[in-house]
């Protein structure tokens, strides 16, 4: 997608769609004196948020069709996000090659035009994203390629700002839609490893790729437990953006980057398999995420590192009950092979403390229990420090990508109690996203750490199969806070 500015009078646009408001649609036809024709096109709509219609003016003319989207005479934030989902899902069933958002006909309480801007290009990168599948039939689809953003002359300045921010937004994220909607025979951790270090290279960014003779050497037990078993090899792969102060201490994003999941020994369920090929999801949204901050030029520290494994059955693969040392010191009695996010994460997180990080986070789609707690709204969030988990819910709940806390408190560290070694891997059955993110905190205990379950959000199921990119835009709201 490529965003624009636009200024001049409405009537003035030349767009394949503009999208407006009722009252500002029928001022806009009263000037180019179709009024009577878009009272009889509306005379059945109704004008709440969430609804919307597409009025076609004509192909001669210079606007041809007119999206109306459903409002109030002033906009909850809340009612705003319903309208441009509105407005998005209407443009992505529709045969529209370019649109003019008319921002100024929104009045949203609280909002600017900058604000306004960042929230509907959000949504609208969201909505509007189409993988471009091996399917002979794909390409006869009219996707939608240019969107302009029209505000009035004081508004300018802070549109145009706000569309340099949603344009690295919408490369990252679709980036991260992309490489997470690839087949797993496709995107294995040496793809992954490719793709970052042609990223790096044309980008001028350091990337060093640890393979597994060298995990081997430095002692990381429980990331070698996982790869162990797959003919393709693991990788951790360390990509650095250094646009902040030199010397200032990075922000670490760890991706889990499992490409495929079968559970290994403890082998998975049949049924939706397919699907665990999303379980690379926490890696595609730290390296789209990193092209974000790049692309816009933020002048932050960013340290992403990819831990990159398949997690497959074989006489090589990890048993329940082995014993692994991890790169910390730290043992861990594997009693399901199946939890083996926790296992590639710990290991990374011990080997981001060589950069000395202001902050880690970590970002996996680690646990079904948090699907089950939260399911698809919000991402779990767990973190050691109050003020860490604050900036990525306060981030997560102005860009619309939202996290809800939960604990990690000490009474629940008892469940990883092991007979034969420091922790198990996994505890009973109850409260299992929280006993995982227990799990990695005593990785994390020498720095400021939280920790993204994504497992709900970062992708749907079923017919509507497919990444939804998240949480790029919260990490990325992020950033910009801390820039």
């Amino acid at each position: 997608m490529r965003y624009l500015s636009s200024t001049g009078r409405i009537e003035a646009q030349k767009t394949d769609c503009l999208v407006t408001t009722r009252p500002a649609a029928r001022a806009l036809a009263v000037r180019l004196r179709v009024d009577d024709y878009l009272d009889h096109a509306l005379a059945d709509f109704d004008d709440k948020p969430g609804k919307a219609v597409l009025v076609p003016l004509g192909k001669n003319r210079a606007i041809k069709r007119v999206l109306i989207v459903g409002s109030n005479p002033s906009h909850s934030v809340a009612d705003f996000r319903k309208a441009m989902n509105a407005a998005a899902t209407t443009l992505k069933g529709a045969a529209i090659r370019d649109a003019v958002l008319s921002l100024d006909a929104f009045a949203v309480d609280g909002f600017g035009a900058e604000q306004k801007t960042r929230v509907a290009l959000a949504i609208l990168s969201t909505v509007l994203y189409r993988f471009k599948a091996p399917k002979r039939d794909d390409d006869k689809a009219t996707t939608i390629g240019r969107i302009a953003v029209r505000a009035d002359g004081r508004a300018a300045s802070g549109v145009r700002r706000a569309i340099r921010v949603a344009q690295a937004l919408d490369d990252g994220m679709r980036w991260a839609r992309d490489m997470a909607n690839l087949p797993p025979n496709v995107c294995n951790p040496t793809y992954l490893a490719r793709v970052a270090r042609a990223y790096a290279r044309a980008n001028g960014l350091r990337c060093r790729v640890l393979e597994e003779a060298e995990m081997e050497r430095l002692g990381m037990g429980a990331f070698m437990s996982v790869t162990r078993g797959s003919d393709t090899p693991g990788k951790l792969i360390i990509v650095e953006y250094r646009g902040g102060k030199r010397g200032a201490k990075p922000i670490a994003m760890i991706g889990k980057g499992i490409t495929f999941d079968t559970g290994g020994i403890s082998l998975k369920p049949g049924a939706a398999m397919d699907e665990m090929k999303f379980d690379m999801c926490g890696a595609a949204s730290v390296l789209g995420c990193l092209r974000a901050a790049v692309e816009a030029r933020l002048p932050v520290n960013l340290l992403a590192i990819v831990a990159a494994a398949e997690n497959m059955p074989s006489g090589n693969a990890s048993r329940p009950g082995d014993v692994v040392t991890t790169l910390s010191g730290q043992t861990v009695e594997i009693l399901n092979t199946d939890a083996e996010g926790r296992l590639v994460l710990c290991d990374a997180i011990t080997y981001s403390e060589r950069y000395e990080p202001q902050v880690v986070i970590d970002v996996a789609t680690l646990t079904g229990a948090c699907v089950v707690a939260l399911g698809a709204p919000a991402s779990g969030l767990f973190a050691n420090d109050d003020a860490l988990a604050k900036a990525l819910q306060d981030a997560g709940d102005y860009i619309g990508d939202r996290a809800w806390r939960m604990p990690v408190w000490e009474d629940y560290q008892p469940a990883l109690r092991s007979n034969f070694a420091d922790m198990a891997n996994i505890g009973g059955r109850e409260a299992g996203a929280i006993t995982a993110a227990c799990f990695l905190s005593r990785f994390a205990r020498k720095v400021k750490w939280a920790h993204l379950d994504i497992a709900g959000s970062a992708y749907a199921g079923g017919a509507a199969k497919g990444a939804s990119g998240r949480p790029v835009p919260l990490l990325f709201q992020y950033l910009l806070d801390a820039a």
